[in-house]
């Protein structure tokens, strides 16, 4: 579910017109429901109800201060994969002990950060990193609390780009190495084991790899609990699918996920913790465009928009598919036309749709990619000289820009010139 609806005609954000938020900052940019936001953080919160727990939003879905600000008040904590992303959630009054620090290639640098700054727990990829986390804790006279992130070898039945959980993905180690490895913890006096971690891939649509996956860690507890270990909780990352197109998707509910967590977990005493990040923020945004020209092809039309591949790179990037609608409501008779939709950038991958059926558009018509919340302007770039697009965030009949647009002149002003020119 989203606040996003036609009213008088027109679609709206809330109480909000999309036309009036276009008026006053131009196309394309980024639009955010807080309701929305605040709704999707509270299925989980509220799902887990009874069961100690703590829902750590995994910021790299969508990292706006205001978006980060409007979940911490809400008691969320952060899921974190980089000192930049630390920093942003610090600046967004995250309190650290509800910081989650992720990834598979942490730094020296951000180590220190982190344990400078306070957290609640290093989420430990590997041996090497353990052995320098260590290093690190010990060199500040610290004791960082960890999980270590296993790989259960289970295939989430998701796009490659986006699964984690397989034997052959980066992530974590491999399960049977889990007692070795927390066994080496163990003797690190700079670290304290407490849990374990888990995350095998992002936008499932299926619940039974999550049942693998949960059975396999929980066997796992028990296992390194006779071995001594004093696991306590258990982070079991996110990853739960949200449907893209509203004609053919029916991902699992929230509340269904969380009812197998406590089946699978609830036996053994630990605080669960989990990462949702693309549920929570992605049907919470659109990306809103104007067309530029409706050009016919050999056998096709083309709709181009002033959105780009280096605003939404999510179709370039996994061939997602974003359902497209007019900020106009479509007339009852009006014809609905099948358009490729294309933005300006100079590469053919830079197409969001083909044959894609929408109700009939010209030039200077809106339209908007829903469910673009998520990996949307997080993932966006200045490919071919583009300005990053503005964020707008609404809160019930107010809107505010908690992103501007650069101007041509600050993009390129970036730019140093070495003395020999």
């Amino acid at each position: 579910m989203d606040h996003f609806t036609y009213k008088s005609g027109a679609l709206h954000a809330e109480d909000v017109s999309l036309t009036d938020i276009a008026k006053a900052v131009g196309t394309p940019f980024y639009v955010y429901s807080t309701a929305t936001l605040e709704r999707h953080f509270r299925l989980f919160d509220e799902g887990l109800q009874g069961v100690d727990h703590l829902i750590c939003y995994a910021m790299k879905a969508a990292s706006n201060q205001a978006i980060l600000k409007t979940l911490a008040r809400l008691g969320a904590g952060m899921d974190v994969v980089s000192g930049g992303e630390y920093q942003r959630a610090i600046a967004a009054g995250v309190p650290p002990e509800r910081i989650v620090f992720s990834g598979v290639g942490k730094t020296r640098a951000e180590m220190e950060m982190v344990l400078a700054g306070g957290l609640r727990q290093v989420n430990v990829e590997s041996e090497p990193e353990m052995h320098l986390l260590n290093e690190v804790a010990q060199s500040l006279g610290k004791t960082v609390p960890i999980t270590v992130r296993v790989n259960p070898d289970v295939d989430a039945k998701t796009h490659a780009k986006i699964a984690t959980g397989k034997s052959e993905n980066k992530f974590g180690i491999p399960i049977s190495k889990a007692r070795e490895v927390y066994n080496l913890a163990a003797q690190l006096e700079g670290l304290q084991v407490v849990g374990i971690d888990v995350h095998i891939g992002s936008q499932l649509t299926d619940l039974e790899p999550f049942a693998l996956a949960y059975r396999k860690v929980a066997e796992l507890t028990e296992t390194l609990r006779t071995d001594g270990h004093d696991i306590k909780r258990l982070d079991l990352g996110g990853g739960l699918g949200i449907p893209y197109s509203k004609s053919n998707e029916n991902p699992p509910l929230p509340y269904e996920y969380l009812d197998l967590i406590k089946r699978e977990t609830g036996h053994l005493g630990c605080k669960i913790e989990l990462e949702p990040g693309r549920l929570i923020a992605g049907n919470a945004g659109l990306l809103v465009s104007s067309v530029i020209y409706v050009k016919e092809g050999e056998g096709r039309q083309f709709m181009i928009v002033d959105a780009a591949m280096n605003d939404l790179i999510r179709p370039a990037m996994y061939e997602a598919h974003h359902d497209v609608v007019t900020v106009v409501e479509p007339a009852p008779r009006q014809p609905v036309m099948e358009y490729d939709i294309v933005g300006p950038v100079c590469e053919t991958g830079d197409t969001f749709a083909k044959e894609r059926a929408v109700a009939q558009v010209k030039s200077d018509d809106l339209v908007a990619f829903r469910t673009a919340g998520a990996y949307g302007a997080v993932m966006a770039s200045e490919y071919n000289s583009r300005p990053l697009v503005p964020e707008v965030l609404v809160k019930g009949d107010q809107f505010a820009v908690i992103r501007p647009r650069p101007t041509l002149e600050e993009m390129i002003n970036r730019d140093t010139l070495p003395s020999w020119l």
